[in-house]
């Protein structure tokens, strides 16, 4: 069914936007209902809102693997600031990037890229500094900035800031355009009652940060590998090896034979307890294939896009939208290795993020999709989580740096990821670490469902309201 909204000339607006994806009827019917209710703009409750825009001073931005956290666009999540693998700058750069800094409790929201996401700088770390990309908001005293944000990521902030992009092909909005934003005036109580339910939210993705990193520190330290994650960071120049060590890997490339993959590796092959390969340790491994579509299928498919560096985003599973597999093809036993159940391991197999892998953890089927290696464990020889958890540690992140394949596309073959060397701890620590990973993963499912709960609040506000 074809949808379309008709607009009078006297109605265009701004900078007379002509686009028709602008006045979309879904946009128009938003906007409506909010001037239906008390309301006012973005720049009218706001002591200020800024960008960084002088792209001239980024020329002389120089990394630091340690430091003052820079934030982009991409590290905006929807209510809350990603700081996992973010890069750094030192004290003189900052100083030079000053205008950019980030306070505590300003509102930040995405200008590109992930377009629309906004997260409240909470609890901050002591500086934090920010790219042209993110709009700094700061509010006047009697407007919650976790209010502010939560509205901004509901249904009546998002679709407001989605109509907004400009550009064919990296979408990006300005910060004026964001000054018009409409903010409904909701009665303080439910200000608060949405901060407070946004402030657990926050809360319970501490503590999942804090337990998913107690799993790391306890592998790392009853393998002594504890001091090997800084060689993780270390960036060497070059790496020495004998001639006899190339003919018997039987391979040359400077990334195998890369000494800060190779400290890890030595210091895992001198471990006193027991050393299997992963397929020793498996029922099977799939090889990255993937079944066929089906029109009316009933199984989604799994994307490697949806492996996060310390998480599966599990949002896919609420899209209706995404390719699915029927159920009649799993039937056939043959097909077993396309279908995932709880506790496997889905591996990043191809691509900048290859190594990342986590175990499914959630009940619902799903099948697998193209380049993720499909990994099951023998649960009579190893706890399946206590399996994932290390390959997506250090120990299994350098043996996919060092077996990794392909120059514009990286990816590495099944039979390199079979052969991968996988430390035995006790089964009681295995255990304790499997606890400590599934634990992290329901404190950031809660996390998400408090945030979601926050907008839910807000957007049933509105709708009364109107």
């Amino acid at each position: 069914m074809i949808t379309y909204s008709i607009i009078q000339k006297s109605q265009l607006e701004g900078a007379h936007r002509l686009d028709a994806e602008y006045y979309q009827p879904e946009y128009l019917e938003i906007v409506q209902k909010l001037k239906t209710i008390p309301h006012k703009t973005l720049e009218n409750i706001s002591e200020n809102l800024e960008s960084f825009g002088a792209y001239a001073l980024t020329s002389q931005i120089v990394w630091r693997e340690e430091g003052i956290p820079f934030i982009v666009a991409e590290n905006i999540k929807d209510g809350f600031i990603d700081l996992e693998n973010v890069r750094c700058i030192d004290e003189s750069v900052d100083e030079i990037l000053k205008k950019s800094r980030v306070s505590n409790n300003q509102v930040l929201l995405s200008m590109s890229g992930s377009v629309g996401n906004a997260a409240v700088a909470y609890d901050i770390s002591e500086k934090l500094n920010s790219n042209q990309d993110i709009v700094k908001i700061t509010l006047k005293d009697n407007y919650s900035p976790f209010f502010i944000s939560v509205f901004l990521n509901s249904k009546y902030g998002k679709k407001q800031v989605l109509r907004l992009p400009v550009g064919s092909i990296q979408q990006h909005i300005f910060l004026w355009q964001t000054k018009t934003l409409l903010i409904p005036d909701i009665e303080k109580n439910l200000q608060k009652e949405v901060e407070t339910v946004y402030r657990q939210g926050l809360s319970e993705l501490k503590n999942s940060k804090l337990l998913y990193n107690q799993a790391k520190n306890l592998l790392l330290g009853e393998l002594g590998l504890s001091s090997f994650a800084k060689a993780m960071e270390d960036e060497e120049r070059f790496s020495i090896a004998n001639l006899s060590d190339v003919k018997s890997a039987g391979r040359m490339d400077a990334e195998y034979f890369h000494s800060k993959f190779r400290a890890v590796i030595d210091k895992v092959e001198n471990f006193k307890g027991r050393l299997d390969y992963l397929e020793d340790l498996t029922t099977f491994i799939n090889n990255g294939n993937q079944p066929p579509y089906s029109e009316n299928g009933e199984i989604k498919f799994f994307s490697q896009k949806w492996i996060k560096d310390r998480e599966i985003d599990y949002s896919f599973l609420k899209d209706e939208e995404i390719p699915k597999v029927a159920k009649s093809f799993f039937e056939d036993k043959r097909n077993e290795p396309y279908l995932v159940k709880k506790n496997d391991i889905l591996y990043y197999s191809v691509g900048a993020n290859l190594g990342f892998c986590h175990n499914y953890l959630e009940s619902e089927n799903i099948a697998i999709g193209s380049f993720i290696n499909l990994i099951r464990a023998d649960e009579k020889k190893i706890n399946p989580i206590y399996l994932g958890f290390v390959l997506n540690s250090i120990i299994g992140r350098s043996q996919a740096e060092m077996n990794k394949s392909g120059l514009a596309q990286p990816y590495i073959y099944s039979k390199n990821l079979r052969k991968f060397k996988i430390p035995i701890l006790p089964a009681a620590t295995q255990q304790k670490i499997a606890k400590l990973v599934r634990e992290s993963h329901e404190a950031r499912k809660r996390t998400k469902e408090l945030l979601g709960e926050a907008k839910r609040k807000v957007e049933e506000a509105i709708e009364k309201e109107s």
